[in-house]
């Protein structure tokens, strides 16, 4: 069962943000052992796999977190994530409504993406576990990213949600995370700043830090 805990520190990677030399499972292990509290697979962008491919490993990183007891969701894709049985899927404000799937993931974690007032007068809540918000920061990790909303939004949105869970998302790191651990945010989402750590684990260490 999902609880607002699994947010504190969620890792979100895909082949694409690991650097050279590294391989995606050599990072998710490392970061597993530090002790991330959910992992979205998040294969999107320039040279990411497809088709099989991206099946197959789907299926070996879903294996490796759930050795760790880590809930496994995937980004975007609601086909592959009812293929393989992932533990639920998250979903941006393009993509398929949460509506038009529920009925196929009963009972799993559903996320959505809300970044501004506007967005959540047009989400329906009914079905969703959790909103993520953002981006927070300025972020290298999406092209395609809106304008930062910086940390107040988070405030802002809790007042409309009340306990709804939410993670923040957007260019955090531990330089800036301070910020975000001041509002009522329930945990971060991270990219760059755990995949391309030169100490994954001590990093993912250093994130929970701040979400006791």
């Amino acid at each position: 069962m999902f609880k607002a805990d699994d947010l504190k520190v969620y890792f979100i990677c895909g082949t694409q943000d690991i650097p050279e030399g590294r391989t995606i499972k050599e990072v998710l292990t490392e970061a597993l052992e530090g002790g991330i509290t959910l992992f979205q697979f998040r294969e999107k962008g320039p040279g990411a796999k497809t088709g099989k491919e991206k099946v197959a490993l789907a299926e070996e990183l879903q294996e490796l977190c759930r050795a760790y007891d880590v809930p496994f969701i995937v980004n975007d894709d609601v086909e592959l994530a009812e293929a393989i049985n992932a533990d639920g899927v998250h979903v941006g404000q393009d993509d398929e409504a949460v509506d038009a799937f529920i009925k196929r993931f009963n009972g799993k974690i559903i996320g959505l993406s809300v970044g501004n007032l506007e967005e959540l007068e047009q989400s329906d809540l009914t079905h969703v576990d959790y909103i993520g918000v953002g981006p927070i920061f300025s972020t290298p990790s999406k092209n395609d990213a809106s304008a930062p909303v910086g940390p107040g939004m988070i405030e802002t949105l809790r007042s409309k949600v009340g306990a709804l869970p939410i993670v923040a998302i957007g260019g955090i790191s531990l330089d800036n995370v301070q910020e975000v651990a001041d509002t009522s945010a329930n945990g971060v989402s991270v990219i760059s700043a755990i995949a391309r750590s030169s100490n994954v684990t001590e990093t993912v260490q250093n994130f929970l830090q701040y979400f006791k």
